[in-house]
This record gives C-alpha cells, sequence and structure tokens, in this order.
C-alpha cells in the first residue's frame, strides 16, 4: 500500500547552487508562514557558521503541504567535506531534487551525490536553477547534465528525467528557460507526479532506520529517521537494533513530525514518514528502532572513510587558560567523543598521550567547523599541521586523489596550471566558458591541496573558484614543494609595539598589529628568505631628555596578513602548530626555546641524510 497522500525528497547539489535558497521559496509559497510573518533570508540554516559561511553544514528536515500532499524534505550539504550528511538523508527519502547552476553546470560535488542517489536508485528531478542570470547557459547545462548521467551507468529509467527551470532568488518555475510561471506551481505538479509515494506497510513489525541525531537541553539526544514498517507510538516499548546486532530493550519517549520550520508532537506515526524520538539517550547512527516481539534490523549506513588527520591537542603555550573556560584534557576528551555520536564522518582516537588526539575527518573544512565550533564553545586547544591518510593496497604505499575542479578569469589559467603541476596535480580537461572564465579539471593527491586555497586566491585575485571532491586512492606520488619561506618568530614576550614593528617592516609580512601579546616561539609574521629569523617585536624607543632635531614622523606601518582558521590550517609546516582560543588564532613553533628548535633541526636534517 502507498501513502499517496506523502511524498519524502532531498535536494541535492553542489556548494553555492541554490538548494537552500531554492526550500526557502517552498517554505513561503506553501503557505507555511503568515502573510505578515518576518523571514530571514536561507531561514534553513539555522548554525552560525551556517549563515556566516553561506553554506549548509547539517542536513535539515522540514515539511510543506501541497494540494493535500505532505512534502517532507531535506536540506543537504553541498561541500564534499559533509559527504557524510549527505549519504545518510539519502537512505531517507524516495527522490532527490537535484539543483544545477544555469552557468556552472554540473561541478564535483554534483557528481558525488547524484552517484549516491543513483546507487539507491532515487528517482531524479534535475532543476536548472538561476536561469535569470545574464550569462545562463540552460540547454548546455542539459546536455552537460545528461553526460553526467550517462557517465555515472544512469540505466534507461533514471536517464529520462523530469526537467524544471527555476529562479530560487525570483520564486519562479517553468518547463522552459524562457517561460517561467509566476510561482513555482510547475516544480510542485513535478514533485507530486514524479517522486513515488513511499510505501506504507503499517501492519508489519515496526522498523525506523536512525539517519541523524539532534540534542535538545530539555528533551536530551533526538533520533531521526524514517519508519519503513509498521506504526510508532510514543511512550511504547521497542528494541534497538545496535550496529554490532545486538539488541537493546527499552521505551520511546515523545515522537514529533515536522511541519514546515517546526516539530509537532503527536500520539504515533505511520510507515512511510519521517519523524524525530526522543527517549532514547544511547541511540546512535545507523541503528534500527525495531518491534520489541520481532526484532529485525535495516542496513546499516556504510559512511566513505576519513582522508585527513590532526593532532588535537591540550594547549600549551605561555599563554594557556587566558582566554577559555575548557582548557583541560578531560574536557577536549569529552567534546572529541561527543561529536563522534552525531559527526559519522569524524574519527577520534586516543594517542600515548593523554594530551593528545588523533582526529580523522573528510578534509580541512570538516575539521576546522569542528574547531571553530569549540572555540565558541569557550575551548583552548592547539592542533598540527593536516595530513592525508595514507594506505596500503595490494603492497603498494597508496594516498587519496582529489578531483579538482577550478573556474578562473583567462590571464591567470598559465599561472594555475603551473603552480598545480608543481603539487603534482594531472589536467583531465580544459574548458573555455562564456564571460572570459576558463574551466580547469585536475586529479591531485589530496597532499597537494593542503595550502593551495590561499595561493590560488592570490593568483585569480579572489575571481576563482574551486572545488574538489574525492577521487580515489592511488600510488603514492613523492614529495611535495612545501612553503617556500621561512618564518617571523617572536624572540621576546610581551607586547609588540609600533616602533619595533616598523623597525622589521623590511623583514617580511607581520601577522600581527601593535599591542598583541606575544611569546617566545610565537611566529608573528612570514619571512622574505627561506630561512627562519627570530625577531624582538616588543622593543620600545629608548627616551631621553634631549629633543630631536626635527619632529617624529608617525610611524607608517603596512596592515598585517590576519590569517583566518583555514589559512592557519593550511600555512603551517610539520614543526608548527595552531594555538586556537575563543578570541585568538595564534601560529606557533613546536618547541619554543630557540636553542632546542636548533638541536631539533640539527637531528632532522642528520636524519634526513642518513636515508
Amino acid at each position: 500500500m502507498l501513502a499517496e497522500n506523502l511524498r519524502n525528497l532531498a535536494i541535492i547539489a553542489h556548494v553555492d547552487h541554490g538548494k537552500t535558497s531554492l526550500v526557502d521559496v517552498m517554505l513561503k509559497q506553501s503557505g507555511i508562514f503568515r502573510a505578515n510573518e518576518q523571514v530571514a533570508e536561507r531561514v534553513m540554516d539555522s548554525n552560525d557558521l551556517e549563515r556566516e559561511r553561506g553554506i549548509t553544514i547539517l542536513a535539515k528536515n522540514t515539511a510543506v503541504h501541497w494540494q493535500g500532499v505532505k512534502i517532507n524534505i531535506v536540506d543537504t550539504p553541498g561541500h564534499a567535506d559533509f559527504g557524510g550528511e549527505v549519504e545518510r538523508v539519502l537512505k531517507m527519502v524516495d527522490g532527490v531534487l537535484l539543483v544545477v547552476d544555469a552557468f556552472e553546470g554540473p561541478m564535483p560535488q554534483t557528481k558525488f551525490v547524484l552517484r549516491k542517489a543513483l546507487e539507491l536508485e532515487l528517482k531524479s528531478i534535475v532543476v536548472i536553477n538561476k536561469v535569470d542570470r545574464p550569462e545562463a547557459r540552460p540547454y548546455a547545462v542539459v546536455d552537460e547534465v545528461l553526460e553526467l548521467f550517462l557517465q555515472l551507468g544512469a540505466n534507461e529509467e533514471q536517464l529520462d528525467f523530469p526537467l524544471i527551470y527555476t529562479s530560487a532568488r525570483l520564486g519562479v518555475a517553468g518547463y522552459e528557460p524562457d517561460a517561467l510561471a509566476d510561482d513555482l506551481q510547475p516544480l510542485f505538479a513535478t514533485i507530486l507526479k514524479e517522486i513515488p509515494a513511499p510505501e506504507s506497510d503499517r501492519e508489519s513489525p515496526l522498523q525506523m532506520l536512525v539517519t541523524t541525531l539532534d540534542h535538545n537541553d530539555y528533551l536530551g539526544k533526538i533520533a531521526i529517521g524514517r519508519i519503513f514498517k509498521g506504526t510508532l507510538q510514543a511512550n511504547s516499548p521497542i528494541t534497538v537494533i545496535k550496529r554490532n546486532q545486538t539488541l537493546e530493550k527499552t521505551k520511546v519517549g515523545k515522537i514529533f513530525t515536522f511541519e514546515g520550520l517546526n516539530r509537532i508532537e503527536v500520539t504515533e506515526a505511520l510507515a512511510g514518514d519521517i519523524v524525530a524520538v526522543t527517549g532514547l539517550p544511547e541511540i546512535n547512527i545507523g541503528e534500527t528502532i525495531a518491534d520489541p516481539d520481532k526484532p529485525e534490523a535495516l542496513p546499516t549506513i556504510a559512511i566513505d572513510e576519513p582522508t585527513l588527520s590532526m593532532m588535537f591537542m591540550v594547549n600549551t603555550s605561555p599563554l594557556a587558560g587566558t582566554e577559555g573556560k575548557h582548557v583541560t584534557s578531560r574536557k577536549l576528551r569529552e567534546r572529541l567523543f561527543k561529536e563522534i555520536e552525531t559527526n559519522v564522518s569524524l574519527r577520534v582516537e586516543e594517542t600515548d598521550n593523554m594530551d593528545t588526539f588523533l582526529v580523522s575527518g573528510r578534509g580541512e573544512l570538516h575539521l576546522s567547523i569542528l574547531i571553530e565550533n569549540m572555540r565558541r564553545e569557550g575551548f583552548e586547544l592547539q592542533v598540527s599541521k593536516p595530513e592525508v591518510i595514507l594506505k596500503e593496497i595490494d603492497g603498494i604505499k597508496c594516498e587519496p586523489y582529489e578531483h579538482l575542479t577550478c573556474d578562473i578569469p583567462d590571464w591567470a589559467t598559465g599561472t594555475v596550471i603551473e603552480i598545480l603541476g608543481t603539487r603534482k596535480g594531472e589536467m583531465l580537461n580544459m574548458q573555455n566558458l562564456p564571460g572570459g572564465v576558463t574551466r580547469l579539471e585536475f586529479l591531485i593527491p589530496a597532499r597537494g591541496l593542503i595550502g593551495f586555497r590561499g595561493e590560488f586566491l592570490t593568483e585569480t585575485r579572489g575571481e576563482g573558484i574551486m572545488a574538489h571532491v574525492f577521487h580515489s586512492y592511488q600510488p603514492y606520488k613523492g614529495g611535495i614543494q612545501k612553503r617556500n619561506r621561512g618564518v617571523l618568530i617572536a624572540s621576546d614576550p610581551g607586547e609588540a609595539t609600533a616602533y619595533a614593528l616598523h623597525a622589521l617592516k623590511d623583514r617580511g609580512k607581520m601577522f600581527i598589529e601593535p599591542g598583541t601579546k606575544v611569546y617566545e616561539g610565537m611566529i608573528v609574521g612570514e619571512s622574505n628568505k627561506e630561512q627562519d629569523i627570530d625577531i624582538n617585536v616588543t622593543r620600545k624607543k629608548h627616551l631621553t631628555n634631549m629633543r630631536a632635531s626635527g619632529a617624529d614622523e608617525a610611524l607608517k606601518l603596512e596592515p598585517p596578513r590576519i590569517l583566518s582558521l583555514e589559512e592557519a590550517l593550511e600555512y603551517i609546516n610539520d614543526d608548527e602548530y595552531v594555538e586556537i582560543t575563543p578570541s585568538s588564532i595564534r601560529l606557533r613553533k613546536k618547541y619554543l626555546d630557540k636553542n632546542t628548535r636548533a638541536k631539533f633541526e640539527k637531528r632532522r636534517s642528520l636524519a634526513n641524510k642518513q636515508k
């Protein structure tokens, strides 16, 4: 039996192709909000970081009603680093809206999310968005999407996908790019027609797959997932089938369904619906909520492995404990192990040192979002340089490779190709796009992308767009050129002075401004030379009772280069750490003392000679 009055769909796309904006308009036009209600843009991006960065990090559930049919919608992340979120939520739905930018066309993450959808045999509706852009090329993009379907081995039924053209910004849709209706009615009509109604086997024993976890201060842990069979009642006994197939008898608390941006409490939910359940403090993602008398497990969720790792450590700098609330290894451990309960693509391992944890994730952004959330919660910590996770396959040392796509101004093409060549990148394709833009596609070791983003933005004067997605593990490609300049290291503790910084301006580019607290071993700038240089940035002008022959000139300082968290992680070398507090991001040497650093460097160079 089908639940004809219900549809479950996910919206998938590359980052910034307009998923969240489209959901916004669907919510508004379906009558979820009052006529006079003030609604923020990208209302689904509820997390502060999501709003600031303009990206979706966590999958969100919502629901709208159209012509008597309830449409459960899941807004998914568009960035490859949060692919674990996408994989999970696709288990909850029967179809997808694949949103593609009418200018950019399919990008790496488009390929990634579509592959997942095709593997699960989900019905796809292709939505060509932003057709109102002057440089839009909708028909060419449709051809590129068809080519992508063929490339991914789609069957005949999957190749026969419905097409809708939209402008989420204007809130309009149509069957042709130059014949758009006044609203999204064509899109809603296509959803009702093409997305299959879910199977509603209400008589069979209960089966519900937990795909997302949430937390509420009053309700505790909340399990979100889809009921595949049976009926779930509030305060009823159930059995949780763990990932290792062990059974745990317990009882559910409250049940909520989704209506717009709200969760509505219900006494029971039926097969086919997506619900949130409380009262299960030990529940985890991928586990099955089942009938206590006839417990049957659903297939667990397979998640792509992490490709990047870094050390998370207790802050040991001289300024440790002055800016944060949580500074101990116990607090750090609790927070990291709490994170892996909901962040399934993350791995946390304890090391021989109680103050150090090995954390592995899907990419720099995946790990930096975790760090940023922690610093906002009041944590102080220090982290090491990100390193790729190597594997041995058939006795051969292999490393992760990424499929990289860059859209750059024509005049920067040669420079970008040269840079990627030094980073062991192999060009796959080069395409001229309208508006003086060239698209480059590369297969590159993940190591080659560490530190690349900053260089890329500099060389393209901020006009370049880059995106990458995991491709495969391939044989290790040998050494990659690291940072070709040394750093400026503070030799004395204290406060940086304008007088000292002005005197040192020829040594390199500063990362700090006057008044910044520094300590011995802290990195305060980038050297003009290949070698590290120790400098005193706390030196003050000696005062005398003698009047100078001319008035002192006002000191003119160049603005410092203030590194963001991602830039700092990309910048550091193996013998350096990033110190992170709620109010500061500092770079430091692993060994703060100059003599200790010299001994370490001597031992390292000796070891390299012996190899």
